[in-house]
């Protein structure tokens, strides 16, 4: 496993057990059996750790679902990109919940998540086929990532197997979001 692997999959065993914000940067080197200084080397802080572990998500999501069907609307291309990404998620479902459960005490690690997140959904919405240069860029990536937000919420207390809510809620939304693009010329 590599060291940023190890890394993150610790500090999310961590905050399961322990919770987000009682987890040290001196946790997770320990767990990790590397000292401080080679922590330093991977990381700068905790928040460090949530972009690792963005980038990895997306990463797997991007490998998962490879080439996009062309052939779908922009909407079920979409669609099957955030589901895959909900599937990515509950590899790491426990430790996930414990950080954003940590959100609601700490706002400003929410915060200083956002523009990672946003990047997030700009991979999301590129590899979706869709654009996002420009104010109208910019636009769709901020309403992306409002809608990804709610829609985790969702995930978080939805911890079926098929995960129903999580797709319902999902649908739902693109379609909305679909039809204000179209009445606003997007």
């Amino acid at each position: 496993m590599e060291n940023k692997d190890k890394i993150i999959e610790t500090a999310l065993d961590l905050a399961k057990d322990m919770g987000w914000a009682q987890v040290s940067l001196s946790d997770i080197a320990r767990e990790c059996d590397i000292s401080m200084a080679e922590l330093f080397d991977f990381i700068d802080d905790k928040t460090d750790i949530l972009v690792l572990l963005g980038r990895s998500i997306d990463r797997k999501v991007l490998h998962n679902i490879g080439e996009v069907d062309s052939a779908l609307s922009e909407r079920d291309r979409l669609f099957d990109l955030l589901m895959e990404r909900f599937d990515v998620l509950n590899e790491y479902r426990e430790g996930i919940v414990a950080v954003l459960e940590s959100f609601r005490f700490d706002p400003k690690q929410a915060i200083i998540s956002m523009p990672h997140l946003c990047r997030s959904m700009t991979w999301m919405l590129e590899a979706a086929g869709i654009e996002t240069h420009g104010l109208r860029g910019a636009i769709k990536v901020a309403g992306l990532t409002g809608l990804y937000l709610k829609t985790l919420r969702i995930w978080r207390d939805d911890d079926s197997v098929d995960m129903g809510k999580v797709m319902a809620a999902l649908d739902t939304d693109l379609e909305r979001v679909e039809g204000l693009a179209s009445r606003f010329g997007f």
